[in-house]
């Protein structure tokens, strides 16, 4: 690992315990990881423009998991590994009580560049959504196309979630429980216009390890008070169940994370994936099983 004399100012400070090292050194891997398995900084992610280098807008709620992304970033970046230009962004959504000092102060002290953006979407949820209901998906929309315009306008190439695996493991049951479908948070994604990326570069690391990392530094959390606030939540009552199984049989959450990982079309039951009409006896089969 790097030494902190010559680190970025995000990791100043930093415990010196054999177990915060590993820690470290177990997030920045897996993240580099997938970067590398999902192509995150391969030729052709950029604008097609010869020469240029790639600028990445990175999300900040001031959550644990986006603190996490963005050191590991700058970590992976010091060490010539991320070839990038990074400037995170917060968008300041207007909900009453928000710390709007901590963030821009936290990255001014740091030295990361950084966009605040506010819009006022606390008030259009509040005005939509009746009373009882969750606020998770409507607030998702206007957050995610705010931050479209914005990497637009700063000629960002692509936007980076701090979204990780436990969140990825539960946006899969939530949509096999209530969307009937098999389908979970990417790790890469291309928007409908095709103009930017979404990456997930948190996509094999695991909550527990951000809460842990972030934690440790003493990095400045500010939680959600909007959604994280509401009580009876499908992705709360997900998690709640992989909390039992993990509980019962340590090791869970790993093994079907693999599971993502480990697809069998031939096995499942979505004809769109595999021609299962097309079979006939004679012919040979590749063994998927």
């Amino acid at each position: 690992m790097l030494d902190d004399a010559e680190i970025h100012p995000l990791f100043h400070g930093a415990p010196s315990t054999t177990e915060f090292k590993k820690l470290r050194k177990r997030i920045v891997r897996a993240t580099r990881e997938a970067i590398e398995q999902y192509g995150m900084i391969a030729p052709g992610n950029g604008d097609g423009q010869a020469g240029k280098t790639p600028k990445w807008l990175v999300c900040l709620s001031g959550g644990k998991d986006s603190y996490t992304l963005l050191a590991v970033l700058y970590e992976l970046k010091w060490r010539g590994l991320l070839p990038v230009e990074l400037l995170a962004c917060n968008l300041d959504q207007g909900q009453p009580g928000f710390p709007a000092t901590v963030l821009p102060e936290f990255l001014e002290k740091m030295g990361v560049p950084h966009r605040i953006e506010y819009q006022d979407t606390y008030s259009i949820v509040m005005d939509k959504i009746p009373q009882g209901r969750t606020f998770c998906a409507l607030c998702s929309r206007l957050r995610r196309g705010n931050l479209y315009r914005v990497a637009r306008e700063e000629g960002c190439d692509a936007i980076i979630l701090g979204h990780h695996r436990d969140d990825i493991l539960e946006t899969f049951f939530m949509n096999l429980f209530h969307g009937g479908r098999l389908a979970t948070m990417p790790p890469k994604l291309l928007n409908e216009e095709g103009d930017l990326f979404v990456y997930r570069p948190l996509a094999h690391v695991a909550e527990a390890d951000c809460e842990k990392f972030a934690k440790a530094m003493n990095y400045p959390i500010i939680p959600c008070d909007l959604c994280g606030s509401q009580d009876g939540l499908q992705r709360q009552q997900v998690k709640q169940i992989l909390d039992g199984w993990e509980k019962n049989s340590p090791g869970r959450r790993q093994v079907m994370f693999r599971a993502l990982m480990n697809a069998r079309p031939s096995h499942l039951l979505d004809p769109k994936l595999f021609d299962f009409a097309g079979l006939a006896l004679g012919s040979p089969q590749k063994r998927q099983d």
